[in-house]
């Protein structure tokens, strides 16, 4: 098995985060765990315009802050561009190009490829909440291991909803999740992941947070009286319970994101034993 090359998107805007940290915390732990031949370099897309060639085999496009809806900035032209490519890549190579998209990166690609509604929510969406699984979703090789509902972090001002069913089919995309049930608000449930092609999947959640680096995040004064003035000490408590739970989030962080990669390392080895012809 040769080096495989993986290129982090920091989708951030030079905004702190925790979701960075936890996906460089899980390709370390593939690289040692699995003693995977694995190198990987980080892009500042946002803020310094940093957009990765197609020399990669692996792309992680993070989420981030603000607005996903169509902008002006440089960095989106070229991203789409990078994105547009991967796609035909795959189209005409054997060896496969494999990409995962995490919430603001899965809004944008949905957008650039015209798949689903994206809009502003009436009120954020903030918490770790129950994540159901379509039938596509129960049969994914991503997901078929996580219990229905599973548990995730969730943290968006804006949603994909009304999914268009006749570009999906076109392209061969499937929507693998949905936002937890709401049956007293009159309200599309939002498309929270989805198997764009073979290669290409998103979550509008975050599969990368882990319980303990969030739990010491939430528990820092200025992030506690932020989540209790804004959202409730309810809710503040109900988090923090649930980042204690090992069936929770730590249950969707061990099998989502580990799991995409070793399948694509896997992908990537079988190409390459495979006889090739004269």
């Amino acid at each position: 098995m040769s080096l495989v090359k993986i290129a982090v998107l920091d989708m951030n805007n030079n905004h702190a985060n925790e979701g960075m940290r936890c996906i460089l915390h899980l390709i370390r732990n593939v690289q040692g765990n699995d003693h995977a031949e694995l190198s990987f370099d980080v892009f500042d897309v946002r803020a310094n315009n940093e957009i990765p060639d197609l020399d990669y085999d692996i792309y992680i496009s993070s989420g981030g802050p603000g607005s996903p809806m169509a902008s002006s900035d440089a960095w989106e032209a070229r991203y789409f561009a990078l994105i547009d490519q991967i796609f035909d890549w795959n189209i005409h190579n054997e060896r496969k190009k494999y990409v995962f998209l995490i919430c603001h990166s899965f809004q944008l690609v949905t957008r650039h490829l015209n798949l689903g509604l994206l809009s502003r929510r009436r009120s954020t969406s903030f918490g770790i909440f129950p994540i159901h699984k379509t039938d596509e979703g129960s049969l994914d090789p991503l997901l078929k291991d996580l219990p229905d509902p599973f548990y995730a972090v969730d943290s968006r001002d804006y949603q994909i909803t009304d999914p268009n069913v006749e570009r999906m089919e076109s392209r061969g995309a499937s929507i693998l999740c949905l936002e937890k049930i709401r049956p007293h608000v009159a309200l599309d449930r939002a498309v929270m992941a989805m198997r764009f092609s073979p290669e290409v999947v998103g979550t509008q959640f975050h599969p990368e947070a882990d319980n303990e680096g969030m739990l010491r995040y939430f528990l820092k004064d200025e992030k506690r009286n932020h989540i209790i003035s804004n959202f409730g000490r309810e809710k503040y408590h109900d988090m923090v319970a649930y980042l204690q739970d090992p069936d929770k989030i730590a249950l969707t962080e061990s099998v989502i994101l580990p799991g995409f990669l070793r399948q694509a390392i896997h992908s990537l080895s079988v190409t390459l034993e495979e006889p090739q012809v004269a």
